[in-house]
């Protein structure tokens, strides 16, 4: 009897210590700021609003996927901001508040930058170690594509994949100035 409870209660323990490891550590971008000054990662910023529905889904269900709480954990500081907060907000030394903060549904300048005015719920924005915005996600995304988007910027394969991008271009052009042009390509008219 004595071996079942102990079973039991080691079983509980695990399911316990599974559960709390699969959330998100969701801070306030105060915070990532602070924690980016001894450990630097990634930051991943969910814009989100009251009112939006899909926002709600996203907080439901891929959020709480062990995979995207893993990566998003492993590799990122994970803010959730809502666009319309009433609140002043300090980022690399510049305030952002509200637009109208006493009105229904205002702006928060904080948002509106990093989406570039482009104000869609649910929104992400990814900035890399130096605070920099490398990428904005908008609307709802289902568990496998946000995951392969944590681990696409979160091990820097996007680095990897802009240096390949790169390179096939300067092939591409050294190519192109060592053929002579062809009649078709020219740009000068014929002569008759």
């Amino acid at each position: 009897m004595k071996k079942i409870l102990f079973l039991f209660i080691f079983a509980f323990s695990i399911q316990l210590n599974a559960q709390v490891a699969a959330s998100i550590n969701w801070v306030t971008i105060e915070e990532a700021q602070e924690a980016m000054k001894t450990q630097p990662k990634k930051i991943f910023i969910d814009l989100y609003t009251d009112w939006c529905g899909w926002c709600k889904k996203m907080d439901a269900t891929t959020f709480k996927d062990p995979n995207v709480v893993q990566f998003m954990n492993q590799y990122f500081y994970a803010v959730k901001f809502n666009a319309e907060q009433k609140d002043t907000v300090n980022f690399n030394n510049f305030d952002f508040y509200n637009l109208n903060p006493g009105g229904k549904k205002g702006t928060h300048l904080f948002a509106y930058s990093l989406l570039d005015g482009q104000m869609s719920y649910p929104s992400y924005a990814l900035l890399d170690e130096n605070m920099s915005r490398i990428h904005v996600i908008a609307g709802y995304k289902e568990t496998a594509p946000l995951a392969s988007v944590l681990l696409f910027f979160g091990t820097n394969q996007y680095q990897q994949y802009h240096n390949y991008l790169v390179k096939q271009i300067q092939q591409e052009m050294q190519k192109s100035q060592g053929q002579p042009t062809s009649p078709q390509n020219n740009n000068t008219p014929n002569k008759q």
